[in-house]
């Protein structure tokens, strides 16, 4: 079945083989699961591990859950998805139960591949040195308390609406939000937060997501108002803000203009003049 989805999806970008510690025929449970979803394994067979030359392997992936993993040896990626094994040799189980059954089976393992698919050719993304980030809490004092244990230290400074944490040794500004229905604004940093190391890693960062394909929010520039920064923002595929930013330096903080307006950084990503 795995074999049979990771041919599927991922087409040309992977060579596929499966084996097992102890194979066996092809379960037809397993052929009418794939056929429902246009996939036609009707001509595989199962294979040995034995029968794996470990030279030719850059990743390994073992599906076990209760059963023994089989064991391919060689200093290869390896990754672990325990899926319940559907097959069984209890007669009591209805074929209808057997179906529910491989096909459950079947759309975990889609759903491991199709991510599996989507990291094969991920580019380098943007280095970062600083990291932050939110979560939204139901009842902020008892998070506090929680996240004060967790990260152990107080948080720096609190509202009756958030809680912020900072750990310089990890790098880490963490904010707890109170999910209260409110609409969130920007001293609520409701986003993901990345730490460049300058101006320069702000635009190689722009550059580099266009050509990943991201969706650009606000392009760089840098701000003066509130924390001075040069800045990136981006939208994750679920719009969710991500900011890239880098903290300007002395001499840099001694050009701020004297409207405070923003400076684009890239030429052609200012807006339109009115």
């Amino acid at each position: 079945m795995a074999e049979g989805l990771a041919r599927h999806l991922l087409g040309g970008q992977a060579r596929v083989s499966s084996a097992g510690s102890a194979p066996s025929q092809v379960n037809p449970y397993v052929v009418e699961a794939m056929a429902e979803i246009g996939v036609d394994i009707s001509g595989q067979h199962s294979k040995s591990v034995d029968d794996i030359d470990p030279g030719s392997v850059d990743l390994v992936v073992t599906l076990c859950a209760e059963e023994v993993c089989p064991v391919l040896p060689g200093r290869v990626r390896r990754l672990h998805w325990p899926i319940s094994d559907p097959a069984s040799k209890d007669s009591s189980i209805a074929p209808e139960e057997m179906r529910r059954r491989f096909r459950t089976a079947r759309d975990q393992i889609k759903g491991r591949i199709e991510i599996l698919k989507s990291l094969l050719d991920v580019p380098q993304g943007p280095p970062s040195n600083e990291f932050h980030g939110s979560v939204r809490v139901a009842d902020l004092p008892a998070s506090v308390r929680f996240y004060a244990w967790l990260l152990g230290t107080w948080p720096k400074e609190w509202t009756h609406r958030y809680a912020t944490f900072i750990r310089p040794d990890l790098n880490l500004n963490f904010v707890l939000l109170v999910s209260d229905g409110k609409e969130l604004h920007y001293d609520t940093l409701y986003h993901l937060g990345i730490g460049m190391a300058d101006r320069d890693a702000v635009i190689d960062a722009y550059h580099s997501a266009i050509a990943f394909g991201a969706q650009v929010e606000k392009p760089p520039r840098t701000t003066w108002k509130g924390t001075p920064l040069h800045e990136l923002w981006l939208n994750d595929p679920d719009g969710t803000l991500i900011e890239i930013y880098a903290r300007l330096t002395e001499a840099e903080l001694a050009v701020k203009p004297v409207d405070e307006m923003p400076v684009f950084l890239v030429p052609g990503t200012e807006p339109a003049a009115a």
